[in-house]
């Protein structure tokens, strides 16, 4: 329902700029359907990355892992894994729930998603040269602790 009322939107929004200058709008449809094609093969792309990594990671060791049956390491799993990672979001919550599907459970695919954002170690070296050693670890260390808290509150609602 919502994509309906989005696409909806979208065209309200272009039959109004069509209507206060035809030549600014045609300009920027192609320069949309210009960006488009080039996201389009990216997003392709990384939807082939996500088949790959479901197709070599077995369900049975997505769910030892990261399901319920683990409690709050679980949690901790996913939180590793997230701090270790980089992915754009594009990837990360379709691959999110993918990983639900195959036995993860939420509050894991919580702490996944939330160190993914907040937690950077790949990109620490870089945060170390501008900021410092003293703030970069600060920082991580705090966002790891939130990511977990977080994860563990939604395991409790959820």
């Amino acid at each position: 329902m919502t994509l309906y009322i989005l696409i909806g939107l979208t065209l309200i929004g272009l039959i109004i700029s069509a209507l206060k200058s035809k030549p600014r709008t045609l300009k920027s449809l192609k320069m949309s359907l210009k960006m488009g094609k080039g996201m389009g093969l990216e997003l392709l792309s990384l939807l082939a990355l996500i088949a790959l990594i479901l197709a070599y990671l077995p369900e049975e060791q997505i769910a030892k892992y990261l399901g319920n049956s683990r409690g709050w390491l679980a949690s901790v799993y996913g939180a590793v894994i997230g701090s270790v990672t980089i992915l754009p979001g594009v990837i990360a919550f379709p691959l999110a729930k993918q990983l639900v599907v195959s036995g993860a459970s939420l509050a894991a695919i919580a702490a996944f998603i939330t160190t993914l954002t907040m937690v950077g170690l790949a990109t620490s070296p870089l945060e170390k040269r501008h900021f410092g050693l003293r703030y970069t670890v600060l920082r991580n260390s705090i966002s790891f602790i939130f990511a977990i808290s977080i994860a563990l509150i939604m395991g409790v609602i959820l």
